[in-house]
């Protein structure tokens, strides 16, 4: 059986009623005190609309840019490390002092290798294709380092076969893959001697005939990235690229400058030829 309650059997004790609520209108003319608190929209006075959020797109490019810088800052500062452990303490661990000779008679030493960065390589005219191709590459190679950074580099062929490669013999032979490279002969002597500054292996013997067919020329297959100090940097292998031989050169040119040194960017003689080959800097 439900229950039916009436409010007014309800008794209430006046002495324990508190005093009821008592609802305040406030005049319309404060309401505009509290409109600088509340906040509003922000309206592009020529199109009325509000514009875009663009915090969040600059705060992902300035954190991408960081990235990237400091990814930057390490690979330039590891390469800058092993450069300095190349030069190992006071005495290079590749390279030193040597005479030779080049293409047109002319002594060339260590001291003909500042200024510039070098690409060296040591070979000789009768390899049948070991040499032919790293010479194709390092053609290639120059081309694409005179284009994006002229006249910072020079290039160098040195024979380890005396007996055979005389200056004469590698003018001609070097003429066939690019006028910018540069040959360099010596005696038998000289030629050890700068093999072994260089850390290359050396077998020819010391008493073959200009004449004699049947010897055998080991030798590294290597190019030797100096800095313009005269300093050993960096090895390109056989198997690296036209491209990516000239990214790592490019590279340390561009680390170089980075650090404030300078490079001797005067023409050598020989790039008169081959400006019409490279075109334009990029």
């Amino acid at each position: 059986m439900s229950k039916t309650v009436l409010l007014s059997s309800i008794y209430i004790n006046p002495a324990t009623q508190k005093a009821p609520f008592t609802t305040v209108s406030l005049p319309t003319t404060s309401f505009p005190r509290f409109l600088p608190l509340l906040p509003t929209p922000c309206k592009n006075d020529s199109t009325g609309q509000s514009p875009q959020p663009h915090r969040p797109l600059i705060f992902c490019a300035t954190g991408a840019a960081m990235i990237f810088y400091f990814q930057y800052e390490k690979a330039r500062l590891e390469r800058q490390r092993i450069v300095e452990m190349s030069k190992g303490y006071g005495k290079p661990k590749v390279g030193g002092p040597f005479t030779l000779k080049d293409t047109n008679g002319n002594e060339f030493t260590e001291k003909d290798l500042l200024g510039k960065y070098t690409l060296i390589y040591f070979g000789f005219s009768h390899c049948p294709d070991i040499c032919p191709d790293e010479l194709d590459k390092m053609a290639e190679a120059i081309d694409i380092i005179q284009a994006r950074a002229p006249n910072v580099l020079r290039s160098i062929f040195v024979s380890c076969d005396p007996a055979r490669d005389t200056p004469s013999v590698l003018k001609s032979y070097l003429s066939e893959f690019h006028p910018s490279l540069i040959g360099l002969s010596g005696t038998w002597e000289q030629t050890k001697h700068i093999c072994k500054q260089y850390r290359v292996y050396f077998s020819t013997p010391p008493d073959v005939k200009p004449n004699e067919e049947d010897y055998l020329v080991d030798h590294s297959i290597y190019f030797y990235v100096m800095d313009p100090e005269g300093d050993f940097v960096e090895c390109i292998g056989r198997q690296d690229t036209p491209e990516s031989a000239a990214g790592i050169v490019l590279q340390h040119v561009r680390d170089w400058k980075r650090e404030g040194k300078k490079i001797d960017e005067t023409p050598l003689p020989y790039l008169s030829q081959v400006q019409g080959v490279v075109g334009t800097p990029a």
